[in-house]
Order: C-alpha cells, then sequence, then structure tokens
C-alpha cells in the first residue's frame, strides 16, 4: 500500500476540464476588471513564443494604495464568476504596491506607477508581442 496520498478530482476539475477557459477568453475577464475599476495603462504582453512560465502578463498601475487593493479584488471576482477560475497563487496583498495573481496561464501584474517606472516588466520582455487596452471612455 502507498503512503502517497492521491488529490481530489475536484481539485484539478477546472484546469483540465473541457470548459476551462482559454487563455484569451481570461485575458479578456481580467482586462474588463481592471478598466471597471480605472486601472492606468493595461498592458497585455504575449509570451507564450518567450517563455514556458506563462502565456501572458497583463499589467497596469494604480493610483493609491487602495485602488490597488480594489483592482485586484475586481480581477479575483470576476474571474471566479465568470470563468469559476481562482488565482493559483498571490503575493502582495498587504504592503498594495505590487499585487501579483497568478492564474498559472496568465499572471496579473498590479502596481503603483514608482513600482512600475523602477521595475519595468514591459522592458524586460520587450520581444513580446504587445496589446495596449485603451478606455472606452
Amino acid at each position: 500500500m502507498s503512503n502517497i496520498k492521491q488529490p481530489a478530482k475536484e481539485q484539478f476539475q477546472n484546469a483540465f476540464s473541457e470548459e476551462s477557459p482559454n487563455s484569451k477568453q481570461m485575458v479578456e475577464v481580467i482586462s474588463e476588471a481592471l478598466l471597471s475599476r480605472k486601472g492606468k495603462e493595461i498592458t497585455v504582453l504575449d509570451v507564450s513564443e518567450l517563455t514556458t512560465l506563462t502565456d501572458y502578463f497583463v499589467v497596469c498601475h494604480g493610483t493609491s494604495d487602495v485602488q490597488i487593493k480594489a483592482l485586484a479584488d475586481a480581477v479575483e471576482d470576476d474571474m471566479r464568476e465568470q470563468t469559476g477560475e481562482k488565482a493559483w497563487k498571490k503575493e502582495g496583498m498587504q504592503g498594495r504596491s505590487w499585487v501579483i495573481l497568478d492564474f498559472v496561464n496568465i499572471v496579473v501584474h498590479i502596481m503603483s506607477k514608482e513600482k512600475r517606472d523602477f521595475y519595468g516588466i514591459e522592458r524586460m520582455w520587450n520581444d513580446a508581442k504587445i496589446t495596449y487596452i485603451e478606455d472606452k471612455d
């Protein structure tokens, strides 16, 4: 008899079911959630041909720590409601100057303008296909 504990089937249902949303659908939900809370300079980096870490980075900034938290909450809520997906990992919710939501095939970076300018994720991945999300207002 093996002592290896088998994971519950329902843990992996979303990740491997045919009804799981594709990356492009998830990027749309994330972008709309960020727009709904007035995220600034929303940028989608398609890194699928550059790394095996993820398919997309979605980057934006907020004007305050309160807005950064509201942006992260909106992404989490909309992803759960519209796709059934939950962030596999999240970082920075306490400090609120750089929140990372990892949905495995999409990693969302929500940060202060200062952190964004300093770390330059877009510069680091300048070979990626870049899409700028325009606010419709």
